[in-house]
């Protein structure tokens, strides 16, 4: 975590509101059958650079789709006054997209997504009907298919500024074999692309852990900040500029 934090200080303080002093704020959606804990690190590394930060828990197995849409509404005013970003890991990206169709912050920030199965992932499609498969992720979860009428595809492209994280790496070799294409194990780097979306970045990194990847953290800094990812970073550079850091104390 000390890295995370570390990392930050490369980019320069948010933007405060106007005449306010009041910094931006952003609000982190962790993912499906996960915890806000999940992007704790992240939240320490948003917080170093100077944000606001709200990372948001919510009940993502044990609610309907509709229950868990409001779950944003309720962070965002937890954010308090001021511009609001949003970091989103996998479904939290599908919430996020939904309250957004009908609501957004006084002041809109940026949006970056790791990892959504903006069209659905086919795991659903292939193991929706398994009892285990099914308790596990509620039925949230369930509405992640890849069909027409399936959550994610029932919802209208990006018309805020959007920046899209993809992973490359899987943990599991079977479910890696269920899906088509690239993909980070659980969501194929096609599915992670929405149309509006300002910018799509792949990395090799894993749907589960991509989050606590320095580079990824790095990029989001970047594209929250500068509203663009680097191409520049790679995992040698941030560690580079980190110990550089450290150096200089």
């Amino acid at each position: 975590m000390w890295l995370t934090g570390r990392l930050s200080r490369f980019l320069p303080a948010p933007a405060s509101e106007e005449g306010a002093g009041v910094a931006d704020a952003v609000v982190l959606l962790h993912g499906l059958a996960r915890t806000d804990a999940s992007l704790a690190p992240m939240a320490l590394a948003l917080k170093a650079a100077g944000f606001r930060v709200v990372n948001w828990a919510y009940p993502s197995t044990k609610a309907a789709p509709e229950a868990l849409v409001a779950e944003v509404g309720r962070a965002v005013d937890a954010a308090g006054p001021g511009r609001v970003h949003f970091v989103t890991h996998s479904m939290g990206g599908i919430l996020l997209r939904d309250w957004l169709t009908t609501q957004r912050p006084a002041q809109m920030g940026r949006v970056v997504m790791l990892a959504p199965p903006n069209h659905g992932s086919e795991l659903v499609d292939k193991l929706g009907d398994n009892p285990v498969f099914s308790m596990m992720n509620g039925k949230a979860g369930l509405t992640l298919g890849t069909g027409p009428e399936s959550w994610p595809n029932r919802l209208p492209p990006a018309d805020y500024p959007l920046g899209v994280i993809a992973g490359t790496r899987s943990l599991n070799p079977v479910w890696n074999a269920m899906l088509p294409g690239a993909n980070d194990g659980k969501v194929t780097v096609e599915s992670t692309r929405l149309d509006g979306m300002a910018e799509h970045l792949v990395l090799p990194v894993t749907h589960t852990f991509m989050m606590v990847n320095p580079v990824v953290v790095r990029q989001v800094l970047s594209f929250l900040r500068e509203g663009k990812f680097d191409p520049s970073l790679t995992l040698s550079s941030v560690v580079k500029e980190t110990f550089q850091a450290v150096q200089s104390g």
